[in-house]
């Protein structure tokens, strides 16, 4: 896929002192993940490989994101791992948290945790690469300097979400950061990919690139 994209320079989405949240309907030591099924939004997601680097010997079960905290509910998985709003609503259903991704690698690397980021075909070309990636810049200026009027257009997508809870989760993936990774941030996508590789999780070598 790295020969067909290259990432865009903006749009991106980072965790900062937090990230995918494992929860379990019991309370569980995070060593005690070790060989348990756990729920996963994707064996393909930067959550997916966060969990492995964590914690390498468990049953990933792929389902839809937004079905993961029912499975878990319902212990057709011992364990879920949260992405989106599900991050800030689990206490309310009785979820106990069993680690918090976007800790544990800040700790480990005093770096923002990559959670997502937008790619473009190369076959476009970098003027076309480079044209894109300012209307997305444009856009995402735009929606924080109107962050209200945003806010209530957003919340038809909310997903039971009401208004501050959307506020709060929105500021966690739409920020200064989506505007430009900054230096740290490119570190640190360079730094989960090359640690994935080293642990045998990513077959390739990672050359990362931005338009």
């Amino acid at each position: 896929m790295r020969d067909k994209y290259i990432l865009l320079d903006c749009g991106a989405s980072f965790g900062e002192g937090y990230g995918p949240i494992v929860v379990s309907t019991k309370s569980m030591r995070p060593q005690d993940l070790k060989g348990k099924r756990v729920g996963v939004p994707g064996l393909k997601t930067s959550a997916h490989l966060s969990l492995k680097l964590y914690q390498p010997d468990f049953e990933a079960v792929v389902m839809p994101f937004d079905k993961i905290i029912e499975a878990v509910k319902n212990e057709v998985v011992e364990a879920g791992l949260l992405i989106h709003e599900g991050q800030l609503f689990f206490p309310q259903l009785g979820l106990h948290k069993v680690v918090d991704l976007g800790i544990w690698w800040q700790e480990l690397t005093n770096l923002p945790l990559p959670l997502g980021g937008n790619a473009v075909r190369r076959a476009l070309g970098p003027d076309m690469g480079r044209l894109i990636s300012k209307t997305i810049r444009d856009s995402v200026s735009y929606g924080l300097e109107h962050r209200e009027e945003a806010l209530n257009y957003a919340m038809q997508f909310a997903r039971d979400m009401d208004t501050e809870l959307a506020d709060k989760f929105v500021g966690m993936y739409v920020n200064e950061r989506t505007l430009d990774y900054g230096d740290d941030g490119r570190e640190a996508v360079r730094r989960l990919l090359d640690m994935g590789h080293k642990a045998g999780i990513i077959p390739v070598t990672p050359r990362v690139e931005w338009v």
